[in-house]
């Protein structure tokens, strides 16, 4: 498998190094997704949003940590990635707050002989492509949402900032999150696009 690295903008050196995933293991980590995605649609929003609280609860926990990777992954002064940390928080958990009305069905009223009403059901697996930029930020925009609606998330992060895939994968799982509802992979553009 091809190797990715990231160089770091603070000394040029190469801060880490991926494997970028073949093809056989996107089709297992697709295959892994839509299975879990059966179940998931089917847990309660209450639940979802008990996963993604616990999930932003291990990730901050962690500031310190992740923002000193920020620093080496793309070059952010460590007092402005810290924020970054905080902008992260406070979006997740707008958005878990928020999830009850934006999900709710939405009544249009009856007419003779209707009851009409438009639900919101779960689409399936989320593919998620997040830059280097605000690379926490961006994607917990995308990931949070798509999660606590019922889908299933398959991250791809910038080749500049991998690790923050890696960081949401391990704070899913220290919330317990059901094998195969968040995953992440190290994909090449060309892998991407196809």
């Amino acid at each position: 498998m091809p190797i990715q690295k990231t160089i770091s903008p603070v000394d040029g050196s190469v801060y880490v190094e991926r494997e970028q995933a073949d093809p056989a293991l996107m089709e297992a980590t697709l295959a892994r997704a839509v299975t879990a995605q059966r179940a998931w649609r089917e847990v309660p929003l209450s639940e979802r949003a008990r996963y993604c609280s616990r999930m932003v609860d291990a990730f901050v926990a962690r500031r310190d940590a992740l923002a000193e990777e920020l620093t080496w992954q793309m070059g952010r002064p460590i007092a402005a990635a810290a924020g970054e940390i905080g902008g992260f928080e406070e979006r997740a958990r707008t958005m878990i707050a928020l999830a009850d009305e934006a999900l709710a069905p939405i009544v249009l009223g009856d007419k003779p002989g209707f009851s009409r009403y438009i639900t919101r059901e779960p689409l399936g697996v989320s593919f998620i492509v997040a830059p280097w930029n605000f690379p926490f930020m961006t994607a917990v925009n995308a990931v949070v949402p798509a999660i606590m609606a019922g889908n299933t998330v398959i991250l791809k992060h910038s080749a500049q900032t991998p690790l923050c895939a890696e960081r949401f994968q391990e704070a899913f799982d220290e919330a317990g999150l059901p094998e195969g509802v968040f995953q992440h992979l190290h994909l090449s553009h060309d892998a991407t696009e196809g």
